[in-house]
């Protein structure tokens, strides 16, 4: 497998600062986020155990870093399967699975695949029912036709496009 699997779920979405659409069976969101030591604070700072999770696996000082984050969201049940982190240091995607309550953390290999942002419209467009069937989505994924991933990478690269994230 590829990635490393967490406890901790990543970090909910902004309501203030995402803007969401639906493109049926899905839910997209798309937020411009920051992350810092104070953010995962006040996220987690509750939860002794997913703060000794995100404590262990950080550089020392703490995880910063910003960018775009695509949310693909089951609307029925509101559960987050897929999050792209389109961020400028450490670009990653997320396999957030509900059955087990565990998230598996994907580092982008940018020299390898390219810039991030283009790959991540390009796996909307083209892959998101194998992503989802991944993340344990497969009755999701068997609802996502072919014009259902054109449409929601239409979709994104319009809002990113809106908030000045694309040329």
């Amino acid at each position: 497998m590829v990635g490393t699997t967490y406890s901790v779920q990543p970090m909910p979405p902004d309501p203030a600062s995402t803007d969401y659409f639906d493109a049926p069976p899905l839910r997209i969101g798309v937020e411009y986020r920051k992350v810092d030591p104070e953010a995962l604070a006040a996220t987690y700072g509750d939860n002794a155990a997913d703060m000794a999770e995100i404590d262990a696996h950080s550089p020392e000082g703490g995880f910063t870093d910003e960018g775009v984050s695509i949310h693909v969201i089951d609307p029925g049940d509101a559960h987050e399967y897929l999050r792209f982190d389109v961020f400028v240091d450490e670009p990653h995607y997320h396999y957030v699975h509900k059955g087990d309550g565990t998230n598996t953390v994907v580092e982008f290999d940018e020299p390898a695949l390219g810039p991030m942002m283009p790959w991540m419209l390009d796996q909307l467009r083209d892959r998101l029912p194998s992503m989802l069937r991944r993340a344990g989505a497969a009755a999701l994924a068997e609802q996502v036709t072919p014009d259902v991933g054109a449409q929601v990478a239409a979709r994104v690269e319009e809002t990113l496009r809106s908030i000045g994230e694309l040329a």
